[in-house]
């Protein structure tokens, strides 16, 4: 059975889907003459050529391609222009941790589960360094206890510890789903934030660096604060146009590095390379948040900070990327150990399909679901 389709509707797919029409061609050698209309393909050519592209298959049907939009506040920019057409990777994940986070509320409901009250207990009016305190004092968030730790990755996962027991779903992924092919790109996002009064969720791009990571999961813990869903850039040397961005920003930037600890801590006599990088490893932060809270307090003129930035950034684009890829290489990091464990016990009490239960893990084994429940120590 053939279906009559719109070449420009394949074509849009094509580049939506980032992917080339050379390498759609070797996979689909008839698509040049579907795409002149010569020859329409099957149905089952169609699922397939769907699926390449991360496309929902009804879209095909269409007479001209859809505006998609984000489903959340975009706060993302480049020189604070606003950025275009999202990826099917960036779309598909925000879908995912929406659908899980529906899951999640449900299932607290279910059970009697209490509000968050930090959720939206902040506001753009309030003072940055009270709030960082605030998330700080919540978290349980201890600077010198992380000065200890031998290793960013030590102080990450600590970081979102915290978090999650405090009632945060925190989702660390570099790929979508599970889908090793589909990479997440650290320049499209760094993560978004999805408020919510029972289950409030948090996303970081793992494919980032871990230090660069913990600037996200600060800023997006920031929006949670705020009340405020949005997809992020976070970078704590921008100074973003949006005033929710540069007030999560500053809200960040206080509460892994303190101002106060930054003018007692900085010895300005040293070699501000060396400064830079013996403060990181204190703060367990990128040298580029270093640097720009040296410049904060007052350490450094503008355009000594500037030029430090941009001698940072040439110094870091040629060290291996040895540092980025997923945080935890594990299904649990990937949704959160505490949507996780929640899904694993609503599944063994019949409460919840395991198809349904798959189909949130991007499982399609029994075994592999009853080996995270063991490793959740969920029997």
């Amino acid at each position: 059975m053939r279906v009559t389709i719109q070449p420009k509707m394949l074509r849009w797919a094509v580049e939506r889907s980032g992917k080339t029409s050379e390498n759609i061609s070797k996979k689909f050698p008839k698509y040049d003459f579907w795409c002149r209309g010569e020859v329409n393909p099957t149905f089952k050519q169609l699922e397939n050529f769907a699926k390449s592209t991360y496309t929902s298959i009804g879209f095909f049907f269409l007479q001209n391609p859809p505006v998609e939009n984000v489903p959340i506040p975009d706060f993302r920019t480049v020189g604070n222009n606003s950025i275009g057409q999202p990826s099917p990777d960036l779309l598909d994940t925000i879908y995912m941790c929406q659908q899980r986070q529906e899951w999640y509320r449900n299932y607290l409901r279910s059970i009697g589960g209490q509000v968050c009250l930090f959720v939206g207990s902040a506001k753009k009016t309030n003072k940055v360094k009270k709030i960082a305190a605030d998330i700080r004092d919540a978290l349980g968030f201890n600077i010198e206890e992380r000065r200890q730790m031998k290793t960013w990755t030590d102080a990450l996962r600590g970081f979102i510890e915290q978090a999650d027991n405090l009632g945060i779903l925190v989702m660390v992924n570099g790929v979508v789903g599970n889908n090793n092919t589909r990479k997440l790109d650290p320049q499209e996002f760094r993560g978004f934030a999805l408020a919510d009064h029972m289950a409030p969720l948090v996303f970081i791009n793992g494919a980032d660096t871990k230090a660069a990571q913990m600037f996200t999961l600060a800023h997006e813990l920031a929006h949670i604060w705020l009340g405020q869903s949005g997809v992020s850039d976070a970078q704590a040397v921008q100074i973003p146009e949006n005033s929710i961005e540069q007030w999560c920003n500053l809200v960040a930037a206080e509460l892994l590095v303190p101002l106060d600890m930054v003018k007692k801590e900085y010895q300005k006599n040293n070699l501000l390379k060396d400064e830079s990088s013996r403060l990181a490893r204190y703060f367990k932060v990128s040298t580029l948040v270093v640097l720009r809270r040296i410049y904060d307090s007052g350490g450094l003129t503008k355009d000594q900070f500037w030029q430090a930035y941009h001698e940072e950034i040439e110094r870091l684009t040629t060290l291996k990327s040895g540092t980025g890829g997923n945080f935890y290489l594990t299904q649990a990091a990937r949704v959160s150990k505490r949507f996780a464990r929640a899904l694993v016990v609503s599944t063994l009490e019949g409460q919840t399909l395991h198809r349904d239960a798959f189909r949130m893990l991007g499982f399609s084994k029994l075994e592999t679901f009853k080996d995270l429940g063991r490793s959740l120590g969920v029997n």
